[in-house]
């Protein structure tokens, strides 16, 4: 099975790249998976003929999700000698070199994880979301289970969806300020709820958390983990 898996993505990414190049499109093969990058003015047409090509047959949507590329590739911490960045960096994309402050083209992009049933194969679609607010296509007609996930990439990163029957928030409250998976969004958030004995009811008012700064993971020589120190044995007092 391990033989065949970068066989089966190579067939499929060869396919991707023959039918949707002439469109923009670029495909990308890692770890045995397939991602086609589809150019946002062609989303609707690559998503029908996704679906509606019976050599294709991506019939069902798995999962939508938004993503928030900003400060993509930067460390969060400034490490030395003492210190690891495991854990406390952001992604790298290894053909993208960012400097300090720079960021990706395009800071919000859709992905769709797509099953042919009749094929048995899987296919990852990306789509960079232009503008501000961000915005793409909705492939709600395409495959009807879009509908829920993209009111949720809506409410959580605030990526509109042009055609979408019914947009609108679905996880956050009535009300809710901002869009929480946002990188820029604040990680104490912006307000919060209490129950006012005298007007009877809940209300909201500004964040009362004191913001707190997380440090790094530090490589530290004096037993850690396990508590023994340098050259004693473990267990000791």
């Amino acid at each position: 099975m391990s033989t065949q898996l970068p066989t089966r993505a190579q067939a499929l990414a060869a396919r991707m790249d023959e039918r949707f190049r002439v469109l923009g499109a670029r495909t990308i093969v890692a770890s045995g998976e397939v991602t086609l990058e589809v150019p946002a003015e062609h989303l609707a047409a690559v998503c029908r003929a996704l679906r509606e090509d019976g050599e294709l047959a991506f019939e069902q949507l798995m999962d939508l999700c938004g993503v928030d590329y900003l400060s993509y590739g930067l460390a969060e911490w400034t490490t030395s000698e003492q210190a690891t960045r495991s854990g406390f960096s952001r992604g790298v994309d290894r053909g993208v070199a960012l400097t300090e402050g720079s960021e990706r083209p395009e800071r919000f992009a859709v992905v769709y994880h797509l099953l042919s049933q009749r094929h048995n194969r899987r296919l990852r679609l990306r789509v960079f979301a232009p503008g501000d607010p961000p915005r793409v296509a909705s492939v709600a007609e395409v495959w009807s289970s879009a509908n829920w996930f993209e009111r949720e990439a809506f409410d959580l990163y605030g990526i509109l969806f042009d055609g979408h029957p019914d947009l609108r928030r679905i996880l956050t409250d009535y009300g809710f300020i901002g869009h929480p998976f946002r990188k820029d969004f604040p990680l104490i958030g912006q307000v919060e709820m209490r129950y006012d004995p005298e007007r009877g009811r809940v209300v909201y008012q500004p964040v009362t958390i004191q913001p707190r700064v997380l440090v790094p993971k530090v490589i530290r020589h004096d037993g850690f983990p396990g508590g023994e120190r340098e050259g004693e044995p473990a267990g000791h007092g």
